[in-house]
C-alpha cells in the first residue's frame, strides 16, 4: 500500500503565520490583545479576509470549500492564529452548524446556506438552551406543531450567545412527546426576522452582552429548514456536539494570556514596596505556567490518537475540564494585581466602562467565571471521567 506523504508542519506554521503577520488588520489585532470584547464586525471582517484565501473553512472536506488538512495542520493553525491575535472563527456556522449540513442537509439546503458560512455573510446563532433544559437538553419544551407546509414554533430559548447580531438561528424543538424525551426532538434552521420572534438581552457580570433570551411566538418554519427527519433532531444535535472533541487542545490563548498577566504583574506592582505582592503573583504565574505545559503535550497526544484512529477516552473531558480551571485562574493573578486599582471603577453596563483604561482585565476575570459552565460545565465532565473511570 503506497504511503501517503505527510505534510511539512513546519513549513506550513511558517505559511500560517506569515499570512496572519500580514492579513490580520491591524485594529482586530489591537482588540485580541487588550482583551477587547469581540462581535460580529470583527470575526465577519476577518472571516471574509480568509475565506478570500481559500482558508475560510479548516474542518471542511474539500468539495464543500474546505481546505483538505488533517487534524495537525488544523490544530496549528488554530495554534498559530491564536499566537498571532487574531481572532478565532466563529464557531457556529463553521464549526456547529456547518457539519450537521454537510452530513445531513439535503442538496438544497447545502446550497442556500454553506456558501453565507463560508463567506462571513450569514451569522449563525445556537438556540438549544432553555429556563428548565441546560446541562439536561433534552427536557426542553419549546414545541413546534406541523401545520402544512410549516411548523408552528412556540417557546423560549435562554442563553443564546450573540442572537442580537446573527441572522439565523438553528434550533433544538419539541414535536413529539411520545417515548423517551430524546425521540421527539427536531433540528430547525429559523431565520431570526421571522415575525413572532423577540431579542432580549441577558446582562451577564462582566457587563458585556454575550447572551440573550429569545422567545418564540407562533413563529412559522418551513419543513424545508428541518434538518434531516422529524423527530431524530437529538442525533443531530449529538453530532454537532463531538464534531469539538478536541477543543481544549490548543493551549496557545492560554499561554497569551499568561504571557500578558506576567506583564501586568511586572508593571503594575512595579514600585520597591510592591515587591512582596509582585514575587508572589509571579510564582503563581509559574505554577500555571508548569500546568500549561502538562495540557499542551495531552493536547498533542489526544491530536496523534485521533490521526492513528486510537480511542480518546477521558482526554477530552480532562482537557475541557483542567484549561477552563487554568484560564480562570489567570484571571484571577490578573485581578489581583489591578484590583485595588480599578475593581471600584467597574460598572456592568457596556458604555459605562469604555472611558476607563485597562478595565477589560476586570471584565475578563469575570467573563472567565463562565468557563466552567459553557461547553460542557466542570461538574458534568466530572460525571463524564467518573462513569468512564467507574462506570454508570
Amino acid at each position: 500500500m503506497a504511503q501517503t506523504t505527510q505534510p511539512d508542519y513546519d513549513a506550513f506554521r511558517r505559511e500560517v503565520r506569515a499570512f496572519a503577520e500580514t492579513h490580520c488588520p491591524s485594529e482586530i489585532r489591537a482588540k485580541v490583545a487588550a482583551n477587547g470584547k469581540l462581535g460580529r464586525r470583527e470575526w465577519s471582517t476577518w472571516q471574509k479576509i480568509l475565506h478570500a484565501h481559500g482558508w475560510g473553512a479548516p474542518s471542511w472536506p474539500v468539495e464543500h470549500g474546505g481546505m483538505g488538512w488533517d487534524l495537525r495542520q488544523r490544530h496549528i493553525f488554530d495554534e498559530v492564529m491564536a499566537e498571532c491575535d487574531c481572532p478565532p472563527q466563529y464557531h457556529h456556522g463553521l464549526r456547529h452548524l456547518g457539519p450537521v449540513l454537510i452530513e445531513f442537509g439535503t442538496p438544497e439546503q447545502k446550497a442556500r446556506f454553506l456558501p453565507g458560512i463560508l463567506s462571513g455573510e450569514d451569522w449563525w446563532c445556537q438556540g438549544y438552551s432553555e429556563p428548565g433544559a441546560g446541562s439536561d437538553l433534552a427536557s426542553l419544551r419549546t414545541a413546534a406543531v406541523l401545520d402544512g407546509d410549516a411548523y408552528v414554533v412556540n417557546g423560549q430559548k435562554t442563553w443564546t450567545s450573540h442572537a442580537q447580531e446573527a441572522d439565523w438561528m438553528y434550533t433544538l424543538v419539541r414535536t413529539s412527546k411520545e417515548g423517551k424525551k430524546q425521540e421527539g426532538i427536531t433540528m430547525l434552521l429559523i431565520p431570526l426576522s421571522s415575525p413572532g420572534i423577540t431579542i432580549r438581552p441577558i446582562r451577564t457580570i462582566d457587563g458585556w452582552h454575550h447572551v440573550n433570551e429569545v422567545f418564540l411566538d407562533a413563529v412559522r418554519v418551513p419543513v424545508e429548514n428541518r434538518i434531516g427527519d422529524e423527530n431524530k433532531g437529538w442525533t443531530y444535535g449529538k453530532f454537532l456536539l463531538e464534531r469539538e472533541r478536541l477543543g481544549g487542545a490548543n493551549i496557545a490563548p492560554a499561554f497569551k494570556a499568561l504571557e500578558r498577566t506576567r506583564a501586568l504583574v511586572l508593571s503594575e506592582l512595579s514600585a520597591p514596596q510592591e515587591r512582596m505582592k509582585r514575587d508572589l503573583l509571579l510564582h503563581r504565574l509559574l505554577g500555571l505556567e508548569a500546568e500549561l505545559l502538562g495540557a499542551r503535550q495531552m493536547g498533542q497526544a489526544a491530536i496523534d490518537d485521533v490521526m492513528s484512529n486510537r480511542p480518546l477516552g477521558l482526554t477530552s473531558s480532562l482537557l475541557k475540564l483542567g484549561t477552563s480551571a487554568l484560564m480562570q485562574q489567570i484571571s484571577e493573578v490578573a485581578l489581583d494585581a489591578v484590583g485595588e486599582r480599578l475593581a471600584s471603577r467597574f460598572r456592568r453596563a457596556d458604555t459605562a466602562n469604555a472611558t476607563v483604561p485597562d478595565i477589560e482585565w476586570v471584565q475578563n476575570y469575570m467573563y472567565q467565571r463562565a468557563r466552567t459552565v459553557y461547553g460542557g460545565s466542570s461538574e458534568v465532565q466530572k460525571n463524564v471521567i467518573a462513569r468512564q473511570l467507574f462506570g454508570s
